[in-house]
C-alpha cells in the first residue's frame, strides 16, 4: 500500500497572511479564531479569519473587495454544524445583532438572517399571527433555517415564506422569490454562495392563547424526546424518502442497533438515537466518525442510505487526512 497525497499536502491555515490580502472592514476581521466556542457540539478547530460585519453595508463592501479566491463560509448560531478539528479555511463570517431585526407589518413578518427561531416564533406569537409555532421548536437562527427548509411539529420555512433578500459573493443584492429557493424535504437549492440577510413571511391572524398553547405543547414535547441538555446539534439525518415501510431516521438507527454505540467521546442517545452527543472529551473526528459507522450499519441492515441533515464544515484534522490506497 501507498500514500496517496491528497488532502495531507493542504498548507496549514495562516490567519496572518489572508488578513494581509483582506479589505478593512468596519467590523472586526479576527485571525486563526477558536469556532468551537461558537459549536452546540463545543469541537473544533479554528477559522482562518473571522469576520464579524457591523452591517449590511459593511458586509456588501468587503464581498466586493474580498480576492475570488479567499474561500468564505458562512456560521449561523452553529446549532446543527460540525466544525471539522482542522479548522476553516479561507473567511468565516458570523451575523450579528444588526442583522437580527424583526418587524411586522399587518400580517407580514420580516427577520434578519441572524434572528434566533424562537425569537421569531414569540415575535408572531406576540402579535397573534399563526404559522411559524414551529420555529420554537428550532434552535438556531433563520439563515440556516432558510438554507435547509428548516421544519418540525408540522411546519415548514417554505409554508410562509414570500421572498429572501440575499448578498452574492459581488456584494450585489438579490431577491428570491419562494420559488426561486428550490425547496425541497429539509434542502434548498438556492445557490451556495448567497449570503441571506433578511426574509419575509405572510402570516395569518390567530389566536394568543391558542398559539402559546402550541407553543408550550412543542417544549414539552422536545423535553420529553429530545437530550435537550447534552451537547448535540440536533437531528443528524434527515428521514428518507422513498423507504417503502415509511420509516423516520430514528427508526431505522435503532433497528440497526446503534442506540448507545460510541466512538471516542461520542455517543448516539439513548432518548433519541437520532441525535448524536458529545459526552465530554470528543473531538469532530468521533462525531463524524459514528455518524458514518451508522450510515453504514443501517444501509446493511435495510438499504437505505441515510443523508447527513448536520451541516459538516473544514478540514480534518491532518492526522486524518492521510488516505491510502492499495
Amino acid at each position: 500500500m501507498t500514500a496517496s497525497p491528497l488532502e495531507n499536502e493542504l498548507p496549514p491555515l495562516d490567519g496572518a497572511a489572508l488578513l494581509a490580502r483582506l479589505p478593512e472592514v468596519r467590523g472586526t476581521l479576527t485571525p486563526m479564531a477558536p469556532l468551537h466556542n461558537q459549536s452546540w457540539f463545543g469541537v473544533g478547530g479554528p477559522a482562518e479569519v473571522l469576520f464579524r460585519p457591523k452591517d449590511e453595508e459593511d458586509l456588501a463592501a468587503f464581498l466586493a473587495a474580498c480576492p475570488s479566491d479567499v474561500p468564505l463560509t458562512l456560521l449561523g448560531h452553529a446549532s446543527n454544524t460540525l466544525i471539522r478539528d482542522g479548522g476553516v479555511e479561507g473567511v468565516v463570517i458570523r451575523l450579528g445583532p444588526a442583522f437580527g431585526k424583526i418587524s411586522i407589518e399587518g400580517t407580514t413578518l420580516e427577520a434578519g438572517a441572524a434572528a434566533a427561531d424562537i425569537a421569531i416564533a414569540r415575535k408572531a406569537e406576540e402579535a397573534e399571527l399563526a404559522g411559524l409555532a414551529f420555529l420554537s421548536g428550532i434552535p438556531g437562527s433563520l439563515g440556516g433555517a432558510l438554507r435547509m427548509n428548516a421544519g418540525a411539529y408540522g411546519g415548514e420555512i417554505k409554508d410562509t415564506l414570500t421572498s429572501v433578500r440575499a448578498l452574492d459573493r459581488t456584494g450585489q443584492i438579490r431577491v428570491l422569490t419562494k420559488d426561486e429557493m428550490g425547496f425541497s424535504y429539509r434542502h434548498a437549492s438556492a445557490p451556495e454562495n448567497l449570503i441571506f440577510l433578511a426574509a419575509t413571511f405572510a402570516l395569518s391572524p390567530g389566536d394568543k392563547a391558542s398559539l402559546a398553547k402550541e407553543r408550550q405543547r412543542i417544549a414539552a414535547k422536545r423535553e420529553a424526546s429530545q437530550p435537550l441538555r447534552a451537547k448535540t446539534c440536533g437531528s443528524t439525518f434527515a428521514n428518507p424518502e422513498g423507504d417503502p415501510a415509511g420509516r423516520k431516521a430514528w427508526q431505522l438507527i435503532e433497528e440497526a442497533g446503534c442506540k448507545g454505540a460510541t466512538h471516542g467521546g461520542a455517543e448516539v442517545s439513548s432518548i433519541h438515537c437520532n441525535f448524536l452527543i458529545n459526552m465530554g472529551g470528543a473531538t469532530a473526528h468521533d462525531l463524524e466518525a459514528l455518524g458514518e459507522e451508522i450510515r453504514a450499519r443501517v444501509e446493511n441492515a435495510s438499504g437505505v442510505t441515510l443523508r447527513w441533515e448536520i451541516k459538516r464544515i473544514g478540514r480534518k484534522a491532518p492526522h486524518e487526512q492521510t488516505k491510502k490506497e492499495e
